[in-house]
């Protein structure tokens, strides 16, 4: 085999140099991706997921219950009064009030279990393997809990209420089923029916 020209040694290097740049650009894109692919699964203020990975979650949790005629629940949470907070103490307190509310939901609820912001004021949990009274207390007492732990702004101290709509989810329920009965429930609670 003969020698490398000088001129093929210096091309060869070049080319190395060029080969380990767009790995280190590939990973650097990997990474940015896979960020960007957390980011569109979390909500942007709570620690929490957000709407859309709470549908995914809930499509999975319907699925296991057709499959395997395990109980299941969700529950809609909607916090009361946040308008007045955010005119009487500012947007901020508002949001003080919403990320309060998503870590006590995080420690009320067990590790299988699934909580997310599902709109502005409104969150979502998701309990397996609960039937329809045993969610029923569970959202009963995380609404006490919550209830009992104003938000503390530091110069004011908020007490947070919730409007509670439970939904267990029923043989041939789609997931669009179950949100809806949570929706219509939920509305049923903050209007005392």
């Amino acid at each position: 085999m003969a020698e490398r020209t000088i001129e093929e040694q210096e091309a060869l290097a070049r080319l190395a140099d060029e080969n380990a740049l767009l790995r280190a650009s590939l990973a650097e894109m990997r990474a940015r991706l896979g960020e960007l692919e957390q980011s569109a699964d979390n909500d942007t203020l709570t620690p929490l997921p957000n709407r859309r990975r709470f549908v995914a979650e809930l499509e999975r949790v319907v699925s296991h219950c057709a499959r395997h005629g395990t109980p299941a629940a969700i529950v809609y949470l909607d916090v009361n009064g946040l308008d007045a907070v955010n005119d009487r103490h500012g947007r901020l307190a508002g949001d003080a009030a919403l990320i309060h509310v998503a870590r006590q939901l995080q420690g009320l609820i067990r590790t299988s279990d699934v909580a997310a912001r599902i709109g502005g004021d409104e969150f979502g949990l998701i309990l397996e393997h609960l039937d329809h009274n045993s969610a029923i207390e569970t959202a009963e007492r995380i609404a006490r809990c919550i209830s009992a732990s104003p938000v503390d702004l530091g110069n004011a101290r908020i007490p947070l209420d919730l409007a509670v709509g439970v939904a267990t989810i029923l043989p041939g329920d789609s997931c669009e089923d179950v949100m809806r009965r949570a929706e219509l429930n939920v509305k049923r609670a903050k209007n005392g029916f």
